[in-house]
């Protein structure tokens, strides 16, 4: 996904695609579910993927709704691998059983995204600790796959109940993020300095190459309250596909722009790739922020490396760097060689100097 990234521009990255719409959960925040809609028919699902295979795209997520309600997941999933692409879930974890993890291995998933809300369940969400920790437990011993859990920090939700979800995930070898709850468009309220300490605290378990714990500034500002100046590629590098097979900007810009997944083409991508979207400078959505960090990478990468890595020594001056971010920094910062290697580097990505 990285090298293909760098090498291209006018590629989609990651698009998140919709089996189903209708959930098994009614939690009051949210704004992307409903509890009567079938699944999209396994045909269409297929020939949805095959057209976003022929854009280019590099990581399909299967999310929802609820994608574990779809009676053909697994061969949606392994028709994601037969194409080549990288295979992705969201869910929120309650039909998980061991025999429906080895499924999913059996079928190729090579990721998977739990959001678990608070510790006990309430009024708010019922996507709570005390109801999953048996599915976390599981995953844990049969999941063949990486797993996230992601926990949220905002509104009524107890903040220490984000930071307990992020230590229960690193105890069973998960990884634990954090998200900000967001309104109906995708955009923030300010947190509390309570809330503000918990999202800095579960940001400082992350240690992943490209996380927001290296180059937060997003989450810090939106935490805040305050806007970010980023150029947004949703409807290029990122695509939302609703249940009805139309492409949007992502789930909270449904409707923009709204255009049938059989008629978007290259014109689209390279079109909103440069487009401005309004809604940029307060958006959430975390998804769409790490496809443009890729872009960022590929654009300036000696100042992406400089930023990363003072981001993680400012919390931690000891801090090693991973082995890839090590070789990236050793071949763009620290080589005395470093314009040369970081000229064959990007030449054999085809990224820019």
């Amino acid at each position: 996904m990285f090298a293909r990234a760098m090498h291209s521009p006018g590629h989609p990255i990651l698009a998140q695609v919709i089996p189903v719409r209708r959930c098994n959960l009614a939690c009051s925040y949210c704004n992307e579910f409903d509890n009567f809609s079938p699944p999209v028919p396994t045909a269409e699902m297929l020939r949805r993927i095959d057209l976003l295979v022929a854009l280019g795209t590099t990581i399909i997520t299967l999310s929802g709704g609820e994608p574990l309600l779809h009676p053909d997941l697994d061969e949606i999933i392994r028709h994601i691998r037969r194409r080549r692409a990288i295979a992705t879930l969201i869910t929120n974890g309650y039909l998980l059983t061991p025999d429906r993890i080895r499924r999913l291995n059996r079928a190729g998933l090579d990721y998977l995204q739990i959001s678990i809300d608070n510790v006990t369940p309430d009024e708010t969400s019922k996507k709570s600790l005390k109801v999953l920790d048996r599915k976390l437990e599981w995953l844990a011993q049969c999941a063949e796959f990486p797993v996230a859990v992601n926990s949220v920090v905002g509104g009524a939700i107890p903040p220490e109940d984000a930071l307990r979800v992020a230590l229960r995930a690193r105890e069973l070898g998960f990884t634990g993020t954090a998200g900000i709850l967001h309104d109906h468009t995708g955009g923030a309220r300010p947190l509390t300095p309570e809330q503000l300490s918990v999202l800095e605290r579960i940001l400082e378990l992350e240690n992943s190459v490209f996380s927001f714990a290296h180059y937060d500034r997003f989450q810090k500002n939106v935490a805040r309250g305050l806007p970010n100046d980023w150029h947004c590629r949703a409807g290029s590098r990122f695509l939302y596909i609703c249940e009805d097979g139309l492409v949007h900007y992502c789930s909270q810009q449904r409707g923009r722009p709204g255009i049938p997944l059989e008629a978007y083409t290259r014109e689209h991508l390279e079109r909103e790739s440069q487009r401005a979207k309004a809604c940029a400078p307060y958006c959430t959505v975390s998804c769409v922020h790490q496809t443009a960090m890729l872009d960022s990478f590929r654009e300036n990468p000696r100042e992406m490396l400089v930023q990363i890595l003072r981001s993680r020594r400012d919390r931690n001056p000891t801090y090693q760097p991973p082995a890839l971010l090590g070789l990236l920094s050793w071949m763009f910062l620290e080589s005395r060689s470093h314009r040369l290697f970081g000229r064959l580097a990007l030449r054999l990505l085809g990224a820019r100097s």
